[in-house]
């Protein structure tokens, strides 16, 4: 994919991906997967998988405005970097928050491997680095 394409589809910023593209060049192998796994660890991606949000951005805005828990804290840095085991859950008191009820219920079906989604506590867990293909 091209750059610009990524910049805007993950809405990253020129000096953050420029970061993450010198992270992923220092990982052993690929350095267009290493980045495509970098981004897809970010915790804004990560509830926009999940299915919380129906887009990145309002995805990003959740987490902005502390609706998001990792591991039981609550965690405001869209850009916070997800482990391999992290749990990703809706804080108790934003479940019934409209935004989030109405993402959860059109929630296509799309699984993806490297998360796992319990729908009826709103927990997700993030299980490993997304695969390259």
């Amino acid at each position: 994919m091209e750059k610009q394409k990524v910049k805007y589809m993950y809405g990253v910023l020129e000096k953050q991906f420029e970061n993450l593209f010198h992270k992923a060049a220092t990982l052993p192998g690929i350095t267009g997967d290493n980045l495509l796994a970098l981004l897809e660890s970010r915790l804004d991606n990560t509830v926009y998988r999940l299915g919380i949000a129906p887009t990145r951005r309002a995805a990003r805005q959740l987490v902005l405005h502390k609706h998001i828990t990792v591991n039981g804290d609550v965690v405001n840095i869209a850009s916070y970097k997800l482990r391999a085991g992290d749990v990703v859950a809706v804080r108790e008191k934003s479940k019934s928050l409209e935004a989030i009820t109405t993402s959860l219920s059109a929630r296509n079906a799309r699984a993806f491997s490297w998360l796992e989604w319990d729908g009826k506590d709103m927990v997700g867990k993030f299980l490993n680095a997304p695969p390259v293909s």
